[in-house]
């Protein structure tokens, strides 16, 4: 009996498929025997690979995103004009053959020939420059951190307990203490007199903690440290004025640039690993043309830099709508269907550093009281616990972005939420339209001492004078 045949359309016909190696790549235009061949990794083996493609009429290629192999390939097929699918290798796994570099070509160039590998988002070539400035000041940042824990671990070795009378080791007072220590001086009292004003821990409890057992392998240990962690924070000022520089490159080639400017962000604090010698409050504004996503609660600077650096400014226009980008983040559930009925609907495994960042921004957001995300975070953590409300929470920041972003809207949330320092601003300008009517501000109970106080118990009073 003659088994009936189920014929696919053809969507690429001039199509090529390449199993990326370290070493070797091989390519195949057909599914014939004759039609698969190896090449190099040099220079000029990418070339002749990219001839012998134009030379069988090939238009389309497809490949695996296989570790870092494929990107010098991947630039020459784009600047000889190919096009190019770069795909994810769970979409190009077949079970019911074995496994060599021979048929992996073949299989990829034939599921590209039916147009059945969806293509990975990349990000366009300014988006991917900032984007190697800014994982690589991570990573210098991520070394520094290591340092300084070795430097804990040598002060506890030395009995220096820097940590038990200072919050941070390399604050002002820890630092030139470090400093002093490295360049000999082990005189607790001469180590104490480094205190800054600021420290709430005096001279003297400073100095009964400085007193050290003077082992020389320690104290060489603890000056290799610190001269790595010297060494990493003049590296991060550097990459620093490199991402300035680069943005406003970038901006400055916009065909219009936004004059204005937003409101100050004073109430978002940025610590020391904070982007240096650069306003990412403005810069970011005018990067997305004129879209403030500072004014949402919880996205702080260092999340917009990762959205700059991750996805950039076109980047959001490649996904349809907010649903799309949401589940390319893997913050939508993946929701599997049998029998009319969900089998499973858990949030899919793997992050990246943009869903991290989101992640982040939804932990601080369940950090506040008034705010519409605050509410939704706290109204999904007391159904579900705190972890779904993360990620629900990431959600609904990374679909308030997109529509934002693509959109050109601002976030206008129904509860104007106020931070404690506007509360404070806003009390100081009572205290003086009080004044200036000739009334003592501390008869009525405006007095300084009270600023926190009355900024949290007025709340709804001063959201509606903050609306005037």
């Amino acid at each position: 009996m003659k088994k009936d045949e189920i014929s696919m359309q053809v969507i690429n016909p001039h199509a090529a498929g390449i199993d990326v190696g370290s070493r070797e790549h091989f390519v195949a235009v057909g599914q014939r025997s004759e039609d698969v061949k190896s090449f190099g990794v040099y220079a000029e083996d990418l070339s002749a690979l990219c001839d012998w493609l134009l030379d069988n009429n090939i238009n389309s290629v497809a490949m695996e995103s296989t570790g870092a192999y494929w990107q010098n390939l991947f630039v020459e097929l784009i600047r000889r004009g190919l096009e190019v699918v770069l795909t994810n290798g769970k979409f190009t796994k077949n079970i019911n053959r074995k496994k060599t570099d021979v048929l992996d070509c073949c299989w990829i160039q034939k599921m590209h020939t039916m147009g059945l590998l969806p293509s990975s988002f990349l990000p366009d070539y300014t988006t991917e420059k900032l984007r190697t400035l800014t994982r690589h000041r991570t990573n210098m940042i991520q070394q520094r951190a290591d340092s300084i824990h070795k430097m804990a671990k040598f002060l506890k070795y030395l009995n220096f307990r820097l940590d038990v009378v200072v919050r941070d080791i390399t604050g002002l007072t820890g630092l030139k203490i470090i400093d002093d220590i490295c360049n000999g001086n082990l005189d607790p009292i001469s180590l104490a007199s480094h205190r800054h004003h600021n420290c709430r821990k005096s001279e003297e409890e400073i100095a009964k903690a400085l007193v050290s057992n003077e082992r020389e392998d320690y104290l060489f240990g603890l000056r290799q440290e610190y001269d790595r962690y010297q060494f990493y924070t003049s590296k991060i000022e550097e990459c620093d004025q490199q991402i300035g520089l680069f943005l406003n490159q970038v901006i400055m080639s916009k065909e219009e640039v936004v004059d204005d400017i937003p409101d100050e962000k004073y109430f978002k604090r940025q610590n020391k690993n904070s982007l240096k010698g650069l306003d990412l409050n403005i810069v970011a504004y005018q990067y997305f043309d004129g879209v403030d996503l500072l004014a949402i609660p919880g996205v702080s600077h260092s999340t917009v830099l990762t959205l700059m650096s991750e996805i950039g400014s076109e980047g959001f226009h490649k996904f349809k709508t907010a649903q799309h980008f949401s589940s390319w983040l893997k913050l939508a559930p993946n929701n599997k269907i049998s029998g009319g009925r969900i089998l499973s609907n858990r949030i899919p495994q793997g992050s990246n550093r943009l869903k991290i960042a989101l992640r982040n921004a939804a932990n601080a957001v369940g950090n506040l009281k008034d705010s519409d995300l605050g509410k939704f975070f706290k109204k999904i953590a007391f159904k579900k616990g705190r972890q779904t409300a993360i990620n629900a929470t990431a959600r609904k920041i990374a679909v308030i972005i997109w529509n934002m972003v693509t959109k050109k809207q601002a976030y206008t949330p129904t509860n104007n939420y106020l931070f404690l320092d506007q509360k404070r601003r806003i009390v100081s300008r009572m205290r003086k339209q009080i004044k200036d009517l000739g009334i003592d501000p501390d008869d009525l109970g405006f007095s300084r001492a009270n600023r926190d106080k009355i900024a949290k118990e007025l709340t709804s009073d001063l959201q509606s004078l903050s609306l005037r």
